[in-house]
């Protein structure tokens, strides 16, 4: 259970337990709202319908899908783009193996001598360097050179079209890690604020039945969830 929970228990079983005392709180209500006059009727059924959206909203959400998502799609541009930049170095390695100071020229222009072992590393930011490095040092000149050579020149604007699909691609990424944390911390909060009023009408409603033991039990929080839990657990006995 998570430290900034106020609750030991699981979520469902708190939103649940806390449905069935907001029903316990309805049917005792002739009696209850003689000693407490903000609870009314309108008082029950809007906190039923607050637990009610809450488990709607937030139970059974997966904050992690779309973030999921972006990462698999930039792993998707990832892995051809390291393919492709892998393949035209050892092309130009090649190629112009009798031309050494032009071609440590051409890597060092091109981005590989600084990110290349990044990239190889699997460091997203030094491919999105490298990616714009070589962008930015393939003039047409060079990409007429290296054509020449025999590199197919389609290769090349491949790997100038990663460089902002990666980018985006990151970004996203990003986003969707801040939206995820926004999310979880929103359902905690609900949750928690859940939790703290039906706490509160635990306390007063407990204390108001404190010589009767059957209608206490209806406002005792463990005693509510031990009760939902044990049909479960006599299942698991008799299986």
């Amino acid at each position: 259970m998570s430290k900034n929970r106020t609750y030991n228990c699981k979520d469902v079983d708190m939103l649940l337990a806390s449905k069935t005392i907001i029903e316990s709180l309805r049917s005792n209500l002739s009696e209850l709202s003689l000693v407490r006059s903000n609870w009314t009727e309108e008082y029950v059924k809007s906190t039923a319908t607050k637990i009610d959206n809450t488990i709607e909203t937030y139970l059974g959400l997966d904050t992690k899908k779309e973030l999921r998502n972006a990462s698999a799609n930039l792993s998707a541009i990832q892995t051809p783009a390291i393919r492709d930049l892998s393949f035209l170095k050892k092309q130009l390695e090649v190629d112009f193996a009798a031309e050494k100071p032009k071609l440590k020229e051409m890597i060092k222009n091109l981005g590989f001598e600084k990110n290349f072992r990044k990239v190889q590393n699997s460091d997203q930011e030094g491919l999105i360097e490298l990616l714009y490095a070589f962008k930015k040092g393939m003039t047409e000149e060079l990409k007429t050179e290296i054509v020449a050579k025999g590199t197919n020149p389609q290769l090349i604007d491949s790997i100038i079209g990663y460089a902002d699909q990666m980018s985006q691609a990151n970004v996203s990424q990003e986003t969707k890690k801040e939206t995820s944390k926004a999310v979880t911390q929103e359902a905690r909060i609900s949750f928690n604020q859940i939790y703290t009023e039906i706490i509160g009408v635990c306390k007063i409603a407990s204390s108001f039945y404190q010589y009767d033991a059957l209608k206490k039990e209806l406002f005792t929080f463990g005693k509510v969830l031990s009760n939902m839990n044990a049909p479960r657990k006599v299942e698991a006995i008799n299986k």
